[in-house]
C-alpha cells in the first residue's frame, strides 16, 4: 500500500530566517540556496510576508516585492510560494483600514505569491473575515489558522482543546472561505498529546477533504513528537527548515523529521536523504558569514513558563544586543509570564508576542506596571480585537489612564478606517510630498513602515546586518562606524587585510532639536532609563512645560518611551538630537 503523502512547506527562506537572524538575510546571499531547495525537488516554500516584509526596508534596505519576484524567477511558475498575514495587520506595523488591506492582496499576488497563511493572534474570527474576503478576491489560496500554544503552569483559560474547537466553529460558521486549515504554534509549547488531541478533533469536525496541517517552531524542544502526534491524528501537511536555520529557535530540519518518519506510512513530500544534505551544504556555504546568535541554536525547558516565539525571540535579543542591556534578557523572559495572565491570553505570535515583550521589558527596566507598553494596553482596552478571556481589570484601568483611552468593543477595521494616516490618500500625499513615485508598491510599502519605508524609497536607511566568519556570536568588526575624537564625529570604515580603509569627518546630525546652549544647563537633571534611540523631540530650551508632560520620545525595543518633565519649569537644555542612541543613565535634558 502507498504511503500517504504529506506535503511539505520548507520555511527555510521566511520563518527559519526570521527565527535565526531577524529576518536579516540579503537576497543575493541566499537565492542560490533557493536554487538548490529546488533542484533537491523541493515544490512548496514559504518565501515572505509576516516580519520578513518590513525587515528588509528597516534593516537590509532591499524590496521585499523584488525579492519576491526573484524568488518566483527562480522556482518557476508551479511551485506553491506561501506569505505569512497577521488578519487584520496583514504584514504592518498595526491594524490595517479596509483599502490598505485589499491593496495587501493585490500586491502580494501581483509579486509571485500562491498562498497567504492568514491568522489572528487573539483567535478573532472577526478579524479574519475581511482579510480572507480580500484574499480570495485576487486569486490567493487562503490558509485559515488556529494560532496555538500552552498557557504557562498555573494559568487557565483558554489555550485547550475545547477551545480550540470552539474558534474553529466559529471559522466554519462565520463562512470564511478557505482552501486549508493550519494550527499555528509560533512558541513551539503545545505539548504533543495536546497536539494530538486538537488535530484529531479538527479533522472529525473538517472531514477527510480538507487540507489540515501543523506549524510549530523547536524552541521548547517537543516539535518532532508534537509533528509526530500531528501526523498520526490526520494532518495532511507539516513544516520544516533547511540547517543552518532549523532547530533550535526554527522548524525542526528536513533531515530530522525524514530520519523520524522512517519505518511509518508517511511519505514526506517525495524528499531524498542525498538531494536535501546538497541542499543544506549550499545553503550552509551562503550564510557562512552570517553570525548565528547562540541562542537561535539553542532549545529552552523554560520556554513553556514564558512562551516566546522562536521568530521573535532572536529579534527581540538582537535589540538588545544593540541597546546593550542584553544581560537583562533572562529577566525580561521571566517576567512574561504575568504579562501573558493579566493580558488575557491571546496567543503568543507577532503582533502579541511583541505586545507581551514590550510590557515585560517595561517591568523590568521601569519596575513592575510603572509604565504601560502602548501596544499591550491597546490590546488589553478592545484596540486588536476581543482577547480570549477578559483582561485583570486592574490592568485595563492601569491601560485606560496611561493612555488615556476608553475601553472598545468596536470592529477594529471601523477604527482605522477613519484614520486619516493609514489612507491610501494620505501616503499618497506623502509620497508626492517627497518627490516620490505614487505607484501601488511605494504606497503600501509607506503604509506598511511608516517613516522607514519612506527612509527606504528616499535612499536614507541604515544597513544593519551582522556578518562573522565564526558564527559564535561574536560578530566580525568590519564595517562603518562612528567615532568621536575631541569633540569631532569621525566616519570610519573598518576593513579586514590590506584594504583601502577612508576617514571623513561625518556630517552632523540632522536634528528637529534646538541647538545645546553652550552653558545654558538646568539644575534639574533628566536621564534615560533604558537604552535606545531619540525618536522625537517635543520641546526646547526655554520652553515652559509643566510636570508630568513630554519632553521627547524615546524608541527601545520598538516601544515608545516617554521622558517626561519631573517637576513644573522651563526646559533649559535639550542634550541629544533625534535619531541618536543614548545609553542606559545617559543625560538627556536639564531643567530650571
Amino acid at each position: 500500500m502507498a504511503k500517504k503523502y504529506i506535503d511539505v512547506m520548507d520555511t527555510t527562506f521566511r520563518d527559519g530566517f526570521q527565527s535565526v537572524f531577524g529576518g536579516r538575510v540579503l537576497m543575493d546571499d541566499f537565492f542560490p540556496a533557493v536554487e538548490a531547495a529546488k533542484q533537491a525537488g523541493i515544490t512548496h516554500f514559504e518565501f515572505g510576508g509576516g516580519a520578513r516584509f518590513q525587515s528588509l526596508y528597516f534593516y537590509l534596505q532591499e524590496d521585499a516585492f523584488k525579492m519576491m519576484d526573484g524568488f518566483r524567477e527562480i522556482v518557476g511558475p508551479d511551485a506553491n510560494l506561501q506569505v505569512l498575514s497577521r488578519g487584520i495587520n496583514t504584514v504592518m506595523l498595526d491594524t490595517g483600514s479596509r483599502e490598505m488591506i485589499d491593496l495587501f492582496a493585490k500586491m502580494f499576488k501581483k509579486h509571485g505569491t500562491t498562498t497567504v497563511r492568514n491568522f489572528d493572534a487573539l483567535n478573532d474570527v472577526n478579524n479574519l473575515a475581511f482579510s480572507a474576503e480580500m484574499i480570495k478576491k485576487h486569486g490567493l489560496n487562503h490558509e485559515v489558522v488556529v494560532t496555538m500554544m500552552d498557557l504557562p503552569p498555573g494559568c487557565k483559560g483558554a489555550h485547550d482543546v475545547a477551545f480550540y474547537e470552539k474558534t474553529l466553529r466559529n471559522i466554519l460558521d462565520s463562512g470564511i472561505a478557505f482552501d486549508s486549515v493550519c494550527f499555528k504554534d509560533a512558541s513551539g509549547t503545545a505539548n504533543p498529546h495536546k497536539v494530538y488531541e486538537t488535530i484529531a478533533m479538527a479533522r472529525k469536525l473538517l472531514g477527510d477533504s480538507v487540507h489540515l496541517r501543523l506549524h510549530t517552531h523547536e524552541t521548547a524542544g517537543v516539535s518532532v513528537a508534537s509533528y509526530l502526534a500531528a501526523l498520526e491524528a490526520g494532518a495532511n501537511g507539516i513544516d520544516m527548515a533547511a540547517s543552518p536555520v532549523s532547530g533550535g529557535t526554527s522548524q525542526p530540519d528536513i533531515l530530522t523529521m525524514l530520519h523520524a518518519t522512517k519505518g511509518t506510512n508517511y511519505n514526506l513530500g517525495d524528499l531524498k536523504l542525498d538531494k536535501i544534505l546538497k541542499y543544506e551544504e549550499r545553503l550552509k556555504e551562503c550564510l557562512a558569514e552570517y553570525m548565528i546568535p547562540p541562542e537561535a541554536t539553542q532549545v529552552s525547558p523554560l520556554i513553556p513558563f514564558s512562551p516566546m516565539p522562536g521568530g521573535a525571540l532572536t529579534a527581540n535579543t538582537q535589540m538588545m544586543r544593540d541597546s546593550g542591556d542584553l544581560e537583562k534578557f533572562d529577566q525580561v523572559i521571566a517576567a512574561m509570564k504575568e504579562v501573558v495572565e493579566r493580558g488575557g491570553y491571546g496567543t503568543s505570535v507577532t503582533p502579541v508576542s511583541q505586545f507581551y515583550w514590550q510590557q515585560a521589558y517595561a517591568n523590568v527596566m521601569f519596575g513592575p506596571w510603572k509604565q504601560i507598553a502602548p501596544g499591550y494596553g491597546r490590546m488589553v482596552l478592545g484596540y486588536f480585537g476581543k482577547t480570549p478571556v477578559k483582561a485583570d481589570d486592574e490592568i485595563i484601568k492601569f491601560a485606560s489612564e496611561k493612555l488615556d483611552l476608553e475601553p472598545t468593543t468596536e470592529n477594529p477595521l471601523d477604527i482605522s478606517d477613519r484614520d486619516e494616516t493609514k489612507s491610501i490618500a494620505h501616503w499618497t500625499k506623502v509620497l508626492e510630498e517627497e518627490g516620490l513615485e505614487t505607484s501601488d508598491e511605494n504606497i503600501f510599502i509607506a503604509g506598511a513602515c511608516d517613516q522607514k519605508g519612506i527612509a527606504f524609497l528616499k535612499g536614507e536607511g541604515p544597513l544593519m546586518i551582522r556578518k562573522g566568519k565564526n558564527n559564535s556570536g561574536e560578530a566580525e568588526m568590519a564595517g562603518n562606524y562612528t567615532v568621536v575624537v575631541d569633540g569631532k564625529k569621525y566616519s570610519v570604515q573598518v576593513a579586514e587585510g590590506d584594504a583601502d580603509i577612508q576617514v571623513s569627518e561625518a556630517a552632523p546630525a540632522i536634528s528637529t532639536a534646538a541647538p545645546v546652549p553652550a552653558n545654558g544647563v538646568g539644575g534639574v537633571e533628566i536621564h534615560s532609563q533604558t537604552p535606545g534611540n531619540v525618536w522625537k523631540i517635543l520641546a526646547s530650551p526655554g520652553d515652559s512645560i509643566k510636570e508630568g508632560e513630554k519632553i521627547m520620545i524615546l524608541e527601545a525595543m520598538k516601544m515608545e518611551i516617554d521622558i517626561t518633565a519631573p517637576k513644573d519649569g522651563v526646559i533649559a537644555s535639550i542634550n541629544v538630537n533625534v535619531n541618536d542612541t543614548v545609553a542606559d543613565a545617559q543625560l538627556l535634558a536639564t531643567m530650571e
